[in-house]
């Protein structure tokens, strides 16, 4: 069993082609990515609008799109797409997902994976900095 941990994009993106550990540059990526290490994860991806599941070290270029307005098909479809990622990548069935992002980039995600969780559910962005600050 492997520990994946999934992170959501940000709108707030460096205006150049680069890493995408380093292309999002919000606070609350930043935090969410030195959570993720702190867990010793044996893989962090981050769930991209455009690009599906990103690896930390794949270089793309600035983009700008997000789940927040897409209709349900089209967030169906981008979560299949990015279901079907994982499975080249990871094993649906035993391995165990921890969720750094909103219900958007999971909710269609999730029934399809046996072992998830969600550490920061229900809480605002401003309790979501607050509860990363504390851990990193």
């Amino acid at each position: 069993m492997k520990k994946i941990v999934l992170i959501s994009c940000v709108s707030k993106k460096l205006t150049h082609t680069a890493r995408a550990r380093d292309i999002y540059v919000s606070p609350l990526f930043r935090l969410n990515l030195a959570y993720a290490e702190s867990l010793n994860p044996d893989a962090i991806y981050v769930l991209s609008a455009k690009h599906g599941l990103l690896p930390l070290d794949d270089e793309i270029a600035p983009y700008d799109l997000t789940l927040n307005t897409m209709g349900t098909a089209q967030i169906k479809a981008w979560a299949a797409g990015v279901v079907a990622q994982l499975a080249a990548v990871t094993d649906l069935k035993r391995d165990r997902f921890v969720f750094l992002a909103g219900d958007k980039y999971r909710k269609f995600i999730v029934p399809r994976l046996a072992q998830f969780e969600v550490p920061m559910q229900g809480l605002t962005i401003g309790r979501q900095l607050q509860f990363l600050s504390n851990r990193t």
